[in-house]
């Protein structure tokens, strides 16, 4: 494969293969910004991966008061998933069990336009009749009341058809704490870019996957071409110097903030370089027959 080299980082010729999904969005606020993000954590809690976990989610951007509808600290929260009626199944029970259960949470609209989906519409039956509309500003809420008050939820949210899950980079290093160091930054990075998250444990996979498996009804299994401990019987992709390899998942409410992201990622690993990061950039694609999002290294390159 040929290579592109960046201040000494190996950047290979290859793509990011991506695939189109559905997305939604929401704004929680809380009495400070600690538990609006402890909200926000808990709802997208076991959300890494549509293979199992029926979605993908995290918080997008931190709001200070002056930019949420309730004038208090919150956070954007997006949800991705590969249909309607599983993005809204996967939106109710965890508004409902991670966000109304929440002290002093309150939750609105954080996407507008599209199919409207449920939020304070699916919740209020826990009012159990005591539940209060309330329309202002030419929007509607739901009022429930709930033991440390009441809790404020806008009746729907937004979703958008034009999503894109699936960006990645795979950072190759020479051990596992180098390839630590390098998936840090670019996770910093990547946080930066507004309507793109990266839904894996503090942005980074270490268990990078391929389309299916040896054993019946697994649907994917480990990467073995990029797997350090095996590159000497399958037909490894690594170099010999490469023994640890961290990959950065990416959804976006937008194809262009998969791109963007990827080249924030791109760059704060190159600006790092090898001695103390990565030594080699690639990407994990499957030939460009499965995602119609394509995302070539060499054209994201700072």
């Amino acid at each position: 494969m040929q290579q592109l080299i960046r201040n000494g980082v190996a950047i290979d010729d290859t793509f990011a293969e991506a695939f189109g999904m559905r997305a939604t969005a929401i704004i929680i606020t809380a009495p400070t910004l600690k538990w609006a993000r402890q909200a926000a954590i808990t709802m997208t809690g076991y959300a890494t991966s549509v293979i199992g976990c029926g979605c993908e989610a995290a918080i997008d951007v931190d709001l200070p008061p002056s930019k949420t509808p309730d004038g208090r600290p919150g956070c954007r929260v997006m949800i991705f998933a590969v249909s309607t009626d599983e993005l809204q199944k996967q939106l109710k029970n965890r508004l409902g069990q991670c966000v109304l259960t929440s002290p002093g949470s309150a939750c609105f609209a954080g996407m507008e336009g599209g199919t409207p989906l449920n939020l304070g519409s699916a919740l209020r039956y826990f009012g159990d009749g005591w539940q209060i509309s309330k329309k202002f500003g030419g929007r509607h809420y739901w009022r429930v009341p709930v033991m440390d008050g009441e809790f404020l939820c806008e009746a729907t949210t937004g979703m958008t058809r034009e999503a894109v899950g699936g960006g990645n980079l795979l950072l190759l290093a020479a051990d596992a704490e180098k390839a630590l160091v390098a998936a840090e930054r670019a996770v910093a990075a990547i946080g930066k870019i507004p309507g793109a998250i990266m839904p894996f444990p503090g942005g980074i996979v270490r268990s990078g996957s391929k389309i299916g498996a040896k054993y019946k009804g697994m649907t994917a299994s480990t990467n073995d071409a990029f797997a350090p401990t095996l590159s000497g019987v399958v037909k490894s992709a690594l170099d010999p110097e490469i023994n640890a390899v961290l990959e950065i998942v990416i959804d976006g409410e937008t194809s262009d903030a998969v791109s963007a992201a990827m080249r924030a990622g791109l760059k704060a690993v190159i600006d790092l370089g090898p001695k103390r990061g990565a030594l080699r950039i690639s990407a994990g694609n499957y030939g460009g027959k499965l995602g119609k999002f394509h995302y070539h290294l060499k054209d994201l390159l700072p």
